[in-house]
Formats: C-alpha cells, structure tokens, sequence
C-alpha cells in the first residue's frame, strides 16, 4: 500500500485489533505511544481510537441501506448503450460510455441530461457490471457448437507467431472458418478472416468453397476495403493457404508481403484470429450448414454490416503487461497479465497515425453519419434472412462465379449493405488506400 493510500473499513478493523492485544497490556504511557501510531497509520482522532480499543471492536450493522448514487436515469442509457454494441462486458463498456452517449444522442436514440452525461463519465466498472447484470437483454447471439500436415511450400515459410506487442499496424493473422454443419461433403460456404495484432481491426468475406478462385477472390474484396497497407499474413499451416498459386497471388497483389505460419500442432499462435473465429464468426452463425450462392452473397451483406459495427463501435481490450511471477513456497510460477483501456479498432488506428488526412476525415465521416443501434437490429434482421434460406438440394451443382467481388465473365457486382450507410459503397468504391488496390 502507497504511503497516500487510504485503509479499508476491513483492513482498519483488522489493525486495530491486531494493536489492542498490545494496547490492553501497555502501562499509561505506552499507551499514550500505541495512540500516537494508530493515529497515524488510520488517520482517524484519537478521541474515537480511544473509544475503540475499549470497546469489542465488532462492526456494527448499518441502521438503514446507502442511497443509490446512480438513479434509473443512469441505468436506462447504460443499457441503451450497452445493446448498441451488442451487450460487451463492462471492461469494455465502461471506457467508452461518455463518447458513444453523445453519438447516440447525435441520432436521436438517447436524450439524457447534463447530470447524466457527467455521471456516465465518473461510473465505475463494478456499477456498470450491477446495472447490466439487472438488464433484460433483449437478444444474445447463438450458442457456439468442432491441421492439415504442412506441404512442401510451407516448409519453406518461417513458422512462428505475430509477438502480442507489434504496435504497427499491418500484421495480420489469418484463418478460415468452415460452415459444413455435421457434414463435410462437397461444396459448402467458408468464412475468410484477417485480424490486425496491433489494432484489432477485423475483416471477414464469405466464399463458396475453398478454391483458388475464390480464395483469391476473398483476398480481393478485403484488399479493396482495408484503409491501411497489408504488412504481413500468418495463416495456420492449411493447404487452402500455403501453395503455390496462393503465395504467388500474394506477391503479385500486395509487393514486399511478409509471410509467416504457425508452428505445427501450436494452434495458440493464431491466438487472435482463433478468438474472433468466435465471437465474430461462430458467436452469429452457430454450426449450421451453408451451401448455397443465396447464403455465400447474404453472408457477405452480413459481413460489410459487422465490419462497420465492430471495428468503428465495438471497443476492444489490448494486452499492455505481461508479468511472470516464479514459483514461491506452495505457489507453480504463473502470469499476471495487465489490459489496457478497451477502444475500437478505429480508435487504435487513428492513434498509430497510418491513415493519410483524406482517410481520417472520410473513415470519420462514415462513423458519424452511422447510428450504431439502427446498424445492429439490422444485423440481426440479416441474420433471420440468412437462417431462413433453404440449403442446397441433394445433387444440386452451384455456381460459384455468382458468388465472386471481382468481375469475371458475366458475374454480378458485388453487393454492399442497403440502408447503413450511403457513404460505405462510396468509399469501398473510391478504394480507401492506394497501396492495397488492385487493378
């Protein structure tokens, strides 16, 4: 305890009895001295010490309960709030509860007064977590319900991990989600995700399949909107990844790419990626099957609804500490490991000073013309389409060219969320980075 640093009721009443022992046994003038101590130590006067050491020193039982200091007016927008980012822990909730109150208010979802607003920047974590926990929620996200040997190519790639503390942005590690439900047979749709170690900034396509084609094809659509430069990709050790015609779409697409790959049998080296599969992937879609054009193209509409919500208004926490404490007597050695304050995604990348001017203000703008409430009943509006799609008859063949972003043949464009933003297809289309564009 830090020499300013005031007791606890408990830890007070625990010294104070430790002090009687030795007070009732002192003669007058040590206990004039013992006084003189506890004074200083609990800070209280030393007409109540006095009182103390001769009484039992047994709390007493409050005669009546504290009054709240924060009324149902604090509670309504706390969970206001809370289901525009679709129910996040209180870690994250609470950091960003000021500036998200006045986004919400800016759209007309939130109207609140001043005394509010000022309360709602001074609420603590463990207030947040009893208003939430008294919430009824009014939707939670589906139940979550499951390496292929390295080829030749990937020995030839380095095996490691992105280290936790990579503070440019650009670093991405890379995974495929597979939507087969109980059966793995023939053509089903998969789930393509990059997710940057030094921002959390998050990017997910839908594909038919795992070929080439639409691999590649994934890799496009996510290049044509990331804001900033791709630095490195580090997949698992999957061969829908690690070959040849893959890495030479790589080389060709993004020039001076870093490639890296897990090491075998370590999955805890996609560490990141391996968690959004999760919350961002499973947490929705659950382990149905999908295997159809209909399903590929509404998860792809899904997915440009759940880019502009997670990473411009879901707050994410970073690890900032690692400590290791050895082994002491009866104790194995263990971690202690230390957050930082929860941000979006958008928030740590305006930090890291990446983006140009022109991409501040356009990235910004979008932001602020979104209202993140409206945003997420229509991802759950998405999400009742996508489940009410039939899948595809036995012995049926799809076409996977109907599925595709860049235009090949006679495929349709690509489809963009209606009614989120008119600004989104505008900067998808306008290419937000020039280094990642393709021609």
């Amino acid at each position: 305890m830090s020499a300013n640093e005031e007791m606890t009721i408990d830890e007070r009443y625990k010294y104070l009895r430790q002090m009687k022992k030795r007070y009732q046994k002192a003669d007058r003038e040590e206990k004039s001295c013992l006084l003189g101590e506890m004074e200083a130590v609990t800070g209280q006067h030393r007409k109540g010490l006095t009182r103390l050491m001769n009484s039992s020193l047994e709390r007493q039982a409050r005669s009546r309960q504290r009054e709240r200091g924060y009324g149902t007016d604090v509670g309504v927008a706390v969970s206001i709030i809370a289901e525009s980012l679709d129910w996040v822990c209180a870690e994250r909730l609470q950091p960003n509860l000021g500036w998200m109150a006045d986004h919400l208010a800016k759209h007309g979802e939130l109207v609140i007064s001043q005394e509010v607003r000022d309360k709602l920047d001074t609420v603590s974590v463990s207030t947040v977590q009893r208003l939430l926990a008294s919430t009824p929620k009014d939707r939670s996200r589906l139940p979550q319900r499951g390496p292929e040997r390295a080829n030749q190519l990937a020995k030839a790639i380095p095996a490691g991990r992105i280290a936790w503390q990579e503070q440019q942005p650009g670093h991405f590690e890379v995974d495929l989600v597979h939507h087969c439900g109980l059966s793995a047979s023939g053509n089903y749709v998969h789930t393509l995700q990059m997710v940057d170690v030094a921002t959390g900034w998050s990017e997910r396509v839908a594909l038919l399949g795992r070929s080439y084609l639409v691999m590649s094809d994934g890799f496009q659509r996510i290049l044509a909107r990331l804001p900033f430069p791709v630095l490195e990709l580090h997949p698992d050790n999957g061969s829908e990844f690690l070959n040849n015609h893959l890495v030479r779409f790589w080389g060709q697409a993004i020039p001076g790419l870093r490639l890296s790959r897990s090491r075998a049998w370590q999955k805890n080296d996609n560490r990141f990626v391996e968690q959004k599969n999760d919350s961002l992937v499973r947490a929705y879609s659950g382990d149905e099957r999908f295997d159809t054009v209909d399903q590929t193209n509404l998860f792809n509409t899904l997915y440009d609804h759940l880019w502009l919500f997670y990473n411009f208004f879901q707050p994410v926490m970073r690890l900032q500490e690692k400590v290791i404490l050895p082994a002491t007597d009866g104790h194995p050695p263990h971690i202690i490991r230390r957050f930082g304050d929860a941000r979006t995604p958008f928030d740590r990348l305006l930090a890291s000073h990446s983006l140009s001017p022109d991409q501040v203000l356009r990235l910004q703008t979008l932001r602020d013309s979104t209202n993140p409430r409206q945003l997420r009943h229509q991802i759950y509006a998405l999400l009742d389409q996508l489940f009410a799609l039939p899948n595809a008859a036995p012995d049926s063949t799809q076409d996977v060219y109907l599925t595709l972003f860049h235009p090949i043949a006679d495929a349709p464009p690509p489809s963009f969320p209606l009614g989120v933003s008119a600004a989104l297809p505008m900067l998808l289309k306008d290419s937000l980075i020039g280094e990642n564009a393709l021609a």
